[in-house]
């Protein structure tokens, strides 16, 4: 197996197309076509998860942060992330990161967060918009349900909780096949006319190529005619955070003990207690304040997330409990999204799980 057959796995789950603009998710350093020896997961990229990834045998590390997150004018080895890319090189290590693409994933980090808490009827907080295309394209009547299914199995036609999602119009098409065409109907050299079905469905951007080529692999015509349209809707299944609800209300202390319990934390930082019910909760991973007007506007009782400022207490303005429980605490669960993905496609594949605490916070 090849280094690069366990990175496509993540990226089925989380493609690297749903990162955020700033962020420098996918291959770090390393040769992706080297064959695979072991796999280690972390939070972050440290000389001390190097070290642990070459003593266990690993030559692919899969983290949640990048180690290049901005761009270098040197390497020299003044900085803990030039001395971990210069050792990963020197030993043959690739390393891997899938951060806001993971984020962003409909499977990815916050619905694990959620799962974690126990949340129900679960959805994304603020939709991606921009990343969907529509797809038209026009096929003999006979040929449509195969079409439409070969679309589908590619990726095509998901709404939210439903799949398989099409919208088909019957009409006439009219074509002339050129002294050097192969028509699979019609003359050459004649006018055609052909009782033909429009489909409409549509698909995630980052699927194009493979929907493109199923199309082109089971349409009989020679020409397929399609067209792809950008969409400007929002995407349901893709974006920043989540919100579900609680099986039961809890009053607000109980809900900050049930955190403290699941992320196994030292301490939490919270607005002040209003002495009401939480049963709406909206959160984010990691540093995901800037949801706040998403959770107020969604009538969430509660958001948590990993970092806030000081001023974003205030700007809750009571009118929810916001709850701050640590950037690296609120992320750990990454680890075990990347194991379950990897254990899944491979069960009997080494995939270590570092030891390394790379927590930089910590408290008194």
């Amino acid at each position: 197996m090849r280094i690069k057959e366990i990175l496509q796995a993540i990226e089925q789950i989380a493609p690297l197309s749903l990162q955020e603009d700033f962020d420098n998710s996918g291959v770090q350093v390393g040769d992706i076509n080297r064959e695979i020896t072991g796999v280690l997961l972390c939070i972050d990229v440290t000389e001390n998860v190097i070290d642990e990834a070459l003593s266990l045998g690993c030559n692919l590390v899969i983290a949640h942060h990048p180690l290049a997150f901005r761009p270098f004018k040197s390497l020299t080895g003044q900085t803990y992330i030039e001395r971990c890319m210069m050792k990963a090189v020197k030993n043959d290590l690739c390393v891997y990161a899938s951060h806001t693409n993971l984020d962003n994933a409909r499977s990815g980090m916050n619905y694990k967060i959620a799962e974690l808490l126990g949340l129900q009827q679960v959805r994304i907080l603020s939709p991606q918009k921009g990343k969907l295309l529509k797809l038209v394209t026009f096929v003999p009547d006979a040929y449509a349900e195969f079409v439409r299914n070969a679309l589908f199995n590619a990726g095509a036609g998901n709404i939210g909780n439903y799949d398989a999602c099409s919208y088909n119009v019957v009409g006439e098409g009219t074509f002339r096949a050129g002294e050097h065409a192969n028509p699979f109907v019609g003359e050459i050299g004649e006018l055609h006319f052909e009782k033909e079905v429009r489909i409409e469905t549509v698909l995630p951007a980052y699927k194009q190529a493979d929907v493109l080529r199923a199309l082109i692999s089971v349409h009989p015509y020679e020409e397929p005619v399609c067209d792809f349209y950008p969409l400007r809707n929002e995407w349901s299944q893709a974006g920043s955070g989540v919100a579900g609800i609680l099986p039961e209300p809890l009053p607000e202390q109980e809900f900050l003990d049930l955190l403290k319990d699941v992320f196994n934390l030292p301490m939490i930082r919270h607005t002040k207690l209003q002495n009401r019910e939480i049963r709406d909760v909206a959160l984010c991973g990691g540093a995901g304040a800037f949801l706040i007007p998403d959770a107020v506007a969604y009538g969430a009782d509660a958001f948590v997330t990993g970092e806030a400022k000081y001023n974003d207490f205030f700007d809750v303005e009571g009118r929810l409990l916001l709850a701050v429980i640590g950037h690296y605490e609120s992320e750990i669960c990454t680890k075990d999204i990347f194991f379950d993905i990897i254990s899944k496609k491979n069960p009997t594949f080494a995939v270590h799980k570092s030891a390394f605490d790379s927590n930089p916070v910590k408290y008194l």
